[in-house]
């Protein structure tokens, strides 16, 4: 809870991926590698635990505890955490909630359930995150997803979330459409609002960071979280030809990672850091399934585009 007062939710941050061994237990020793990797990237602000990135759909509850565990016992206090909250029920979100909290999350990412693709009211968004906000007292995370996805909120129920919720102070955006996006933008991180906007868009980074968005959360920066921190660092100087150069290097990778199907994206990452020599293997737990060399091959090739990757 070092981190909880103090954290506001911005800058660059990198969802972690969760590395398995073989037989799909948690690999420890290359999680906490992995972790140290990103903390120490100049510019990274947080890192997010137990999110999409670490498939946090196929791990239990008690191994939720564990991953953090392993995450806070590793960085200590230098790093704050944000810790997704991913559950089909409010009350089993605010039992996350309630273990995030205890153990020293900064911040907590909430994520709608899937049940909502089937259709919701406001009043239901509203009465998921109030749930979660009486089990803890952590700045929330709003994820908005596409609208067409059945889950997404749009901004008339952003905004009576943040009307009724006062803990959420940030969106994770990935609406998927660049006029919503920018909308999200001009009205949450309009004077007297002031909701950071967080952007996922993988592709279009430096667009939303010249727009103004606050920051980035994003599953791909489990692997370029330098190139993503740099890209930001030159946006905020105002130095767009730094960034348009960092933005060619990002772009084949963007377009490598995030493809159909959009499930495998971070068991792509995995194959990168693989390849990279900073993972020993890239197992992921079913139904996800590994992938064949062809495009294995393919993220090799925009490693090397990305200068990554030598040989």
């Amino acid at each position: 809870m070092t981190h909880a007062a103090a954290f506001q939710p911005a800058g660059v941050i990198p969802a972690c991926l969760l590395p398995f061994h073989p037989d799909l237990s948690v690999d420890e020793a290359s999680l906490r590698s992995h972790l140290r990797d990103l903390a120490s990237v100049e510019g990274v602000s947080a890192i997010a635990i137990n999110a999409h990135a670490s498939e946090v759909s196929s791990c239990s509850l008690d191994e939720q505890r564990q991953i953090f565990a392993i995450a806070r016992d590793e960085l200590g206090d230098r790093m704050p955490l944000v810790h997704g909250v991913y559950a089909e029920g409010s009350i089993e979100a605010a039992k996350i909630a309630r273990m995030a909290d205890s153990m020293g999350a900064a911040a907590l990412l909430v994520f709608p359930p899937s049940c909502f693709s089937l259709g919701f009211t406001p009043e239901m968004v509203i009465t998921h995150y109030r749930y979660i906000a009486e089990a803890s007292s952590l700045p929330l995370i709003a994820f908005e997803y596409p609208v067409t996805s059945g889950q997404g909120y749009g901004l008339d129920t952003l905004l009576q979330l943040i009307d009724a919720v006062p803990s959420v102070r940030a969106i994770k955006d990935w609406c998927g459409e660049a006029q919503a996006h920018e909308r999200n933008v001009r009205v949450l991180q309009a004077p007297g609002r002031d909701i950071a906007v967080l952007s996922a868009h993988s592709a279009w980074f430096m667009s939303s960071l010249v727009l103004g968005c606050k920051g980035i959360v994003s599953g791909a920066g489990s692997v370029i979280a330098d190139l993503q921190a740099r890209l930001f660092r030159a946006i905020a100087a105002g130095d767009l030809s730094t960034a348009r150069g960092l933005a060619d290097r990002i772009h084949p990778l963007s377009e490598v990672f995030y493809t159909d199907p959009w499930v495998d994206m971070h068991n792509r990452m995995k194959e990168a850091l693989v390849l990279l020599g900073k993972l020993p293997c890239a197992a992921v737990r079913p139904p996800l399934v590994k992938l064949g060399d062809a495009e294995v091959a393919r993220i090799a090739s925009a490693l090397r585009k990305a200068g990554l990757l030598n040989n």
